[in-house]
């Protein structure tokens, strides 16, 4: 056991000791105390969140000779021989497979045959199968109707990291659990336990690294945990500090990496590359680096909008500081560029075979951004009052070339002069001197825009307004509609731009909670059966009918 790594020496061995997973843990045992278990469990989650583990508690907890008996779980201290061999990987009843090497049907197929036969000494025979999503089509296929009906004596307990990989059909077929990631605060706190049994030293924002690297997955935590014991024990017993951590992880320092943030907003290109260089001198890892980039444009956006950061376990005071600060002169806009350009420097390291080039090809774009942003607002200066060009003609031309050069210029801003005022005039002139030779219709009522639709061939708008449209009221520039769920999403948008071209007026269409009148399509429709009614207990009717007595009334139309 001393010589065991961590990650397997401090696997959970009952269902109290599972992190972070307490709710599906209760609902599991819960069930199984009142016997409702499914035929098939389907655990999902990302890696080292327990999913494995689960499975065989689960498969403990069926089986357990203290619980079958007298309804009492055994503890690590006296095991009954089931959970003993289960904990073991040697119970004969309880057989895992990775579907990653087994992929094909007759790999199924075998396990099909080995159901039919009852459990040699246990209560249930089980079947674990992890990355179940690896499975082929075929063997999908032939795993169905045992998952549906297996036999009274057997369960499948399945795993998986990729459940949109799974079909329909086989999700239908089992009782889903999904495991969450692990709190960050719980599992520093787990992480904290198992450093002092190992009586390790690591400073505290050592530990904070390491659990902000596993991203919620103990498996990787307790890894990460034994790489920096490891060290310790070279080290001559020293606590392991966070810059070794750094070094272990290949991330950069927080406030280095503050520091070259800023450099990159002031747009100091030269700098921010001096310092990158540094990072990887250091041996700084690409991704690692670019989602700390991530991180801190997150923190920097959640500051700048949601108010000042605080109380976060996992960021140090001073850099809480920083942020907060550095927030409040910041754009939103460019964070969200930022990240953005950030994102994509990720995918490209896919392409991209030296990771060097691609981060320096990311920093000098971030810093490009800035100094294009720079660059328009010096634009936008010189375009109002000129002064800088003027300043640089007359330095550098002749007395006679500068009148000219300046009458130029004099002539350009009075023609932006114009057509800013033409602009603006446009802008304010109301709508009926520019539509004033336009011939204008008058509608009164929901029939006449279906009428005038009907003209313009608008026939979507029509359509709408025929069957998809409850009038609820009508009245001169504003009508109150209620609607079903196939109308067009552009339906207001549409008609209230075409009441305008139609009636040169400004329509409002609200939409009301009341049921409203039937659609014009409806309502005609009634209208035609009444008039059919009517005409067909009419006397000439009766009269055709009595002369015709195989003769039937199928519609009346207006001459």
């Amino acid at each position: 056991m001393q010589n065991k790594i961590l990650a397997l020496k401090y696997r959970p061995q009952e269902f109290k000791d599972l992190i972070g997973q307490e709710v599906i843990a209760k609902t599991i045992t819960n069930a199984i105390e009142i016997d409702k278990t499914p035929n098939a469990y389907l655990l999902t989650g990302i890696r080292g969140v327990g999913k494995t583990t689960t499975a065989r508690l689960i498969a403990k907890k069926l089986n357990c000779l203290k619980n079958s008996e007298n309804k009492s779980d055994c503890n690590l201290k006296k095991k009954c021989s089931s959970c003993e061999e289960i904990s073991n990987s040697n119970n004969i009843d309880v057989l895992e497979m990775d579907a990653a090497s087994k992929t094909g049907i007759d790999d199924v197929r075998e396990i099909i045959e080995s159901a039919k036969y009852s459990p040699v000494n246990s209560r249930y025979k089980i079947f674990i199968i992890d990355e179940i999503h690896m499975l082929s089509k075929q063997a999908f296929n032939g795993l169905l109707k045992t998952l549906e009906e297996p036999p009274p004596r057997l369960k499948f307990i399945l795993a998986t990291t990729e459940v949109r990989k799974i079909p329909i059909t086989i999700l239908s077929r089992c009782q889903r659990f999904d495991l969450k990631r692990v709190d960050s605060n719980l599992l520093k706190s787990h992480l904290k336990t198992i450093l002092e049994r190992e009586k390790g030293k690591i400073s505290e924002k050592g530990l904070d690294l390491i659990t902000r690297a596993s991203e919620g997955s103990v498996r990787d935590g307790i890894s990460l945990l034994d790489r920096a014991l490891i060290i310790q024990s070279v080290n001559n017993g020293k606590e392991v500090t966070d810059f070794q951590v750094r070094e272990m992880l290949g991330v950069a320092d927080r406030s280095k990496m503050m520091d070259l943030f800023k450099y990159v907003i002031e747009g100091n290109n030269n700098q921010a590359l001096i310092l990158l260089k540094e990072f990887i001198n250091e041996g700084l890892d690409a991704k690692n680096f670019l989602n700390d980039m991530l991180e801190i444009i997150y923190l920097l956006t959640r500051s700048a909008n949601l108010g000042q950061i605080k109380n976060d376990k996992l960021i140090s005071e001073n850099d809480i500081e920083y942020i907060n600060n550095f927030s409040r002169n910041i754009n939103v806009q460019d964070l969200s560029l930022f990240w953005q350009l950030t994102l994509k420097t990720l995918d490209d390291l896919k392409i991209i075979n030296n990771d060097t080039l691609a981060l320096e090809m990311y920093i000098i774009q971030l810093t490009h951004l800035q100094s294009i942003e720079e660059d328009e607002i010096s634009s936008k200066k010189t375009l109002n009052d000129g002064s800088f060009k003027e300043n640089l003609i007359q330095k550098n031309q002749k007395p006679n070339e500068q009148m000219l050069e300046s009458n130029k210029n004099n002539n350009i801003q009075n023609q932006l002069k114009n057509t800013d005022q033409l602009k603006e005039k446009l802008l304010n002139s109301p709508q009926e001197d520019l539509t004033k030779n336009q011939h204008f219709l008058k509608i009164e009522s929901i029939n006449d825009i279906i009428k005038v639709a009907t003209e313009n061939k608008e026939y979507e708008l029509k359509y709408d307004l025929e069957r998809n449209v409850k009038l609820v009221s009508f009245a001169k520039g504003k009508i109150n509609i209620s609607f079903s769920d196939k109308l067009n999403k552009n339906f207001i948008k549409s008609l209230t731009e075409k009441l305008k071209l139609w009636t040169g007026e400004r329509w409002i269409i609200s939409l009301s909670q009341e049921s409203g009148a039937k659609t014009v399509f409806e309502a005609n429709k009634d209208a035609k059966e009444a008039e059919k009614t009517d005409f067909q207990n009419s006397k000439i009717t009766k009269e055709i009918l009595k002369n015709f007595s195989d003769a039937d009334l199928e519609e009346v139309i207006d001459d």
